[in-house]
């Protein structure tokens, strides 16, 4: 059984963000370590502006490809927020969150791109 911190099962210990922001890389304190594109963490961005408020209300997000995080700030003791350079800055990525992206992140990219294709959307902003 894991003991909860702060409400998380995963806690982070290192987070570092690649030079051009494109990707940021978090170390968790069960020695997994997952690289996550900045393209990634916007299109699933936990926000309700992506999210919704139910399933029903989900945004598919298209053309970003070469979205770039500006910025990282902590959340209290359970999470970040990321800011990315197309200025969308509301979703609160809690630890758990990040984990489950990591440890599913083929999956989930796999889904979103099947997600543009049925819908006739794009990576590139041009494409829109």
């Amino acid at each position: 059984m894991s003991v909860l911190k702060f409400g998380s099962t995963h806690w982070p210990l290192e987070i570092r963000l690649s030079k051009a922001g494109g990707s940021l890389e978090i170390d968790f304190d069960d020695g997994n370590t997952f690289a996550l594109s900045a393209e990634l963490l916007r299109v699933q961005s936990p926000s309700a502006e992506v999210q919704g408020h139910s399933p029903e209300q989900r945004q598919i997000v298209s053309g970003r490809r070469h979205v770039a995080i500006t910025g990282i700030e902590p959340v209290g003791n359970y999470a970040i927020a990321i800011t990315f350079d197309d200025l969308h800055d509301t979703g609160i990525y809690a630890w758990d969150y990040l984990y489950n992206l990591g440890q599913n992140k083929d999956r989930i990219w796999e889904g979103y791109l099947e997600e543009l294709a049925s819908h006739g959307l794009s990576r590139d902003p041009a494409v829109q």
